[in-house]
């Protein structure tokens, strides 16, 4: 696919997001994916349920959660905040997630 037609369809994809989100970057910033993936290998640890297939060999929390967030199938949310006491609630599978 040619990098023209690549980036049309990303900037639809963008204005599909920037329509939802109102407050803060339409991307996961760092913060918040070390928060969500902090708090869901705790949660692993504990003995919650994983909700992606994982390989055998990955026994790893931290990357059992990474793989879920990737699969965007966490069902958590983020309440991002103005200095004026704005909120907003937005699930995770709203917000774009860079490449790494």
């Amino acid at each position: 696919m040619s990098s023209f037609l690549e980036s049309r369809e990303l900037r639809k994809i963008y204005k599909e997001v920037r329509k939802y989100i109102k407050i803060g970057p339409i991307f996961l910033t760092r913060y918040e994916k070390a928060r969500i993936v902090g708090a869901r290998s705790l949660q692993i640890s504990y003995g919650a349920p994983i909700l992606v297939e994982k390989p055998k060999n990955m026994i790893d929390p931290i990357k059992i959660a990474q793989v879920e967030l990737k699969a965007g199938i966490l069902p958590l949310t983020i309440r991002r905040e103005n200095p004026s006491k704005e909120f907003q609630d937005i699930p995770i599978n709203k917000l774009i997630l860079k490449k790494d």
